[in-house]
């Protein structure tokens, strides 16, 4: 029964926790593009004394820059539609503020009581959230440490549980061995 109660104490924890966090959209800092040659070669050229400026010589080109795959990568991101942008951002946040496992990220994104994103827009963000679950794993165990003691098979279990965190038993088995 007191395991029951620890488990009851931990889940409602987390779900406080997690309808806290709510909706909140991460800052978006401008992303500044690289400059072509060319550019870089003119505000050289502009910087250079009078005096330099006569013996500042163009160098050949050796090869053509191609910019078909920066073209398509921006393509490819103007594609991305306005939610599933929004909901790698949700993510991020999340992240940022407690450990969650890909499962319990998912879960939490598609929630009735959560997000109420898409699983298509939540699939979305989590292929292309960067984070290693299994210091996510870690992270979650020493917090259930910090508010009580538990032995290892207890905490990976709690750490595995469907009803818990649902991290997998390989990043469960991290965290435990990665303890301090």
């Amino acid at each position: 029964e007191n395991m029951k109660l620890k488990k009851a104490l931990i889940c409602a924890l987390s779900i406080g926790i997690l309808a806290a966090c709510g909706n909140q959209e991460a800052e978006e800092k401008p992303v500044e593009e690289p400059k072509s040659v060319e550019e870089t070669q003119t505000e050289v050229k502009e910087e250079a004394k009078p005096e330099e400026k006569e013996e500042v010589k163009e160098e050949p080109k050796k090869e053509e820059v191609k910019e078909e795959p920066k073209e398509e990568v921006k393509k490819e991101e103007e594609d991305v539609p306005r939610e599933y942008k929004d909901a790698l951002s949700s993510a991020e946040n999340y992240i940022a503020f407690t450990p969650f496992s890909r499962q319990g990220l998912f879960d939490q994104l598609t929630s009735e009581y959560g997000d109420k994103y898409p699983e298509e827009a939540a699939q979305y963000a989590i292929d292309n959230l960067k984070v290693d679950y299994k210091e996510q794993a870690l992270k979650a165990a020493q917090n259930y440490l910090d508010m009580m003691p538990m032995s290892n098979q207890e905490l990976k279990d709690q750490l595995m549980s469907e009803y818990g965190d649902k991290y997998t038993e390989e990043e469960a088995q991290y965290a435990i061995d990665n303890l301090e």
